[in-house]
């Protein structure tokens, strides 16, 4: 599906290392919103939390037959009939790969949207970063950073995307290593069949990934009447419709069809797919994506 619209700001699209600079402006601020976005949903972060090897205490569950005896809390089990394990807290820390796709079509925002799709991604990415590091979790950019372990983690990965001259618009995923997980925000316009080859080899590798598609208002509701003028950002290439609301229910067809087949796909894997429109509160994706994490690790998921 070809990517169209026009960039709100004053750079060209197609030029990289302007829209970097672009981008490294916009960070600070970003960062502002993100930690004030992360305030408001901190009150139902409890971290992600797991059963394995540590020293506090976990919970109480009832013994399986060929566990060693040496793990039965006989004090409990003595209050009733059931024999009782206690689990110790899993004190590893879990590693998390973010990243917000830096592709020109991002830069889009029409007037039904209340901030662009780049900025919506990176919002999202910083606050995940910040509500991770609190949590103790490993971070990681890939391209960008090492997994990295600090409870200042959203600044140092925004100091270091404000530094970064160029963004690479698919970085490898070799680096992802076994039973991490990670967060890629973009609007997922290209073909679905690259998307796909560009992250099934994670599947096998036993990374869990949580897709946050970012979508503007417009580009699912497709509100053009009458002459209109539509533009690749990525290649400048443009068309003209005589009467563009001819091409709106074929259009929407396309977009819905491309959405559903990458959710599908997403949960064969046992992956996540969330939807983040431009007109609604980042919170809300914020949350929901905290709460597919949650539920992974609450499955009792390896390390």
């Amino acid at each position: 599906m070809a990517r169209f619209g026009e960039a709100t700001e004053a750079v060209s699209p197609r030029n990289a290392i302007a829209r970097a600079r672009l981008r490294a402006s916009l960070i600070p601020d970003l960062l502002v919103e993100a930690r004030r976005i992360t305030n408001t949903v901190i009150a139902g972060w409890h971290g992600r939390r797991r059963r394995g090897v540590g020293e506090n205490f976990w919970q109480f569950r009832p013994y399986v037959e060929g566990e060693t005896m040496a793990r039965i809390d006989w004090r409990r089990s003595a209050r009733d009939d059931q024999t009782y394990v206690r689990d110790l807290e899993w004190e590893a820390a879990h590693t998390v790969w973010l990243w917000a796709d830096p592709s020109p079509s991002m830069l889009y925002k029409s007037e039904l949207g209340n901030v662009s799709k780049e900025s919506r991604a990176l919002v999202l990415v910083l606050a995940l970063a910040e509500l991770l590091s609190r949590s103790g979790e490993r971070i990681a950019w890939p391209g960008l950073t090492d997994p990295f372990s600090s409870r200042n983690g959203a600044e140092r990965l925004a100091a270091r995307l404000g530094h970064e001259a160029r963004f690479d618009p698919r970085p490898g995923l070799a680096p992802v290593t076994r039973y991490s997980d990670i967060v890629v925000a973009s609007d997922f316009l290209d073909p679905v069949e690259e998307t796909i080859r560009w992250l099934d080899p994670l599947a096998g590798r036993g990374v869990r990934a949580h897709l946050i598609e970012v979508s503007d208002p417009a580009e699912e509701t497709f509100p053009y009447s009458g002459r209109t003028e539509f533009e690749d950002p990525e290649t400048g290439q443009k068309l003209t419709a005589g009467r563009a609301e001819t091409l709106s229910e074929d259009y929407r067809r396309l977009y819905g069809a491309r959405r559903e087949e990458l959710a599908a796909w997403c949960g064969r894997l046992g992956w996540s797919y969330t939807v983040s429109r431009t007109d609604r509160l980042a919170s809300e994706t914020l949350i929901k994506v905290h709460m597919t994490m949650t539920a992974d690790v609450g499955r009792g998921r390896g390390r």
